[in-house]
């Protein structure tokens, strides 16, 4: 048996999901920029830390969306 929709519409979850990961890169990017003069003055292996920490932080608001991209839901 065919699972396939006979006429599948294309959702707009995925294109709106892609801007808005976008918005969120746009987003943390300005940040921590922002925080850059601070940082700066930090010894050089706390900074490599923050922006170790920083450049993984922004990933964890991906798995919702990225769900609610796929299924339509935020949760399970």
């Amino acid at each position: 048996m065919n699972d396939q929709p006979i006429d599948p519409q294309p959702s707009w979850r995925k294109p709106a999901g892609m801007f808005l990961i976008l918005a969120l890169i746009g987003g943390w990017t300005a940040i921590v920029v922002s925080l850059s003069p601070w940082v700066g003055s930090w010894p050089v292996l706390v900074q490599a830390l923050f922006y170790l920490v920083a450049g993984i932080m922004w990933i964890a608001p991906l798995k919702p969306l990225l769900r609610w991209m796929e299924l339509g839901t935020w949760r399970r």
